[in-house]
């Protein structure tokens, strides 16, 4: 037996769910459909995709790994068909493109290659730095377009931007925390645990804006620039920390399960988008990979964004 679209589709709503119910609703199905399309898929690997729990579903470490290629199969049959080749050889020239550091470890990379494939005549020079010379390198036309985190944008009067998607911002804890058993968790709840505070990209700059809507301050043990070790330290009870879905993954590099939860709070959302001196012309290679990637993410958004949506 083989999969069909149809079954990585439902795996994929699934996942992002958390809840069959609540991924059948999404994409206009039967929960039993979504239900035997995950069954027949767990025959077909040898092994569960999911946990089942009260609350839902969530993946194991198999399936974890079954969703990052299944989303690469969605994302090449969704570019097939929308793309009525957009190879075009009279599009050419150079792109000095900027990117912050989350964008450039978390978001950009498989882009850039799907749009090298797209555009092969089109040369991307990359440059990953901080806000503040990114904004700088935009307007002096160092730069012709930078990927960043448009949530900490400062210069608007000679910048424009273009949010290309929104992630949610929530908590992280180890399989085991006691928040977990708890219906709610507030940032006055947080504030009694360790916590582990990143600091790339300004990351503690916007934690201390939303903690300074409240009376409380978060307990912070330690400070890094590396998510990696935020995940780990989680992964192994050192601390708690929010962070956005864009960085998040279940699973510590050491194997150990981080889960997340959401906060009573409001808290801002992390945005990644494109940004641009309009007071510059876009030349059309640097049109041409707007156009790429507001369409790339709009696919994405219709089939599995970091909010959790699809079809």
């Amino acid at each position: 037996m083989e999969p069909t679209f149809r079954q990585i589709r439902y795996f994929i709503a699934a996942a992002n769910a958390g809840q069959l119910s609540k991924a059948a609703m999404e994409i206009n199905v039967s929960q039993s459909v979504i239900t035997t399309a995950i069954k027949s898929l767990e025959e077909m690997v040898g092994t569960p995709l999911f946990d089942r729990h009260s609350g839902g579903v969530r993946l194991t470490y198999e399936g974890n790994l079954f969703l990052d290629h299944a989303r690469h199969i969605v994302e090449s049959v969704e570019e097939a068909i929308r793309s009525p080749r957009r190879i075009r050889d009279d599009i050419r020239g150079t792109i000095n493109l900027a990117m912050s550091y989350t964008v450039a470890g978390y978001f950009l990379p498989s882009y850039l290659a799907r749009f090298a494939r797209a555009f092969p005549q089109v040369q991307i020079n990359l440059s990953e730095t901080d806000r503040a010379n990114i904004e700088e390198g935009l307007v002096t036309g160092r730069f012709d377009l930078a990927v960043m985190l448009t949530s900490n944008l400062v210069n608007h009067e000679e910048l424009s931007h273009d949010v290309l998607i929104r992630n949610r911002r929530r908590l992280w804890v180890n399989a085991h925390h006691k928040f977990l058993t708890r219906p709610s968790v507030s940032l006055q709840d947080i504030a009694t645990e360790p916590y582990i505070m990143l600091t790339v990209d300004e990351a503690s700059n916007t934690a201390q804006r939303y903690w300074n809507r409240t009376p409380y301050r978060p307990n912070v043990t330690f400070r890094t620039s590396s998510v990696e070790a935020v995940r780990s330290m989680v992964a192994n009870g050192m601390g708690i920390c929010i962070l956005s879905d864009l960085v998040s993954r279940p699973w510590s590099l050491e194997g150990r399960r981080v889960e997340r939860l959401d906060v009573t709070e409001t808290i801002p959302t992390m945005d990644v988008g494109l940004v641009w001196a309009h007071a510059r012309t876009q030349s059309p290679a640097t049109r041409a990979f707007v156009e790429f990637m507001q369409l790339a993410i709009s696919v994405n958004d219709h089939q599995a964004s970091v909010h959790s949506s699809l079809d």
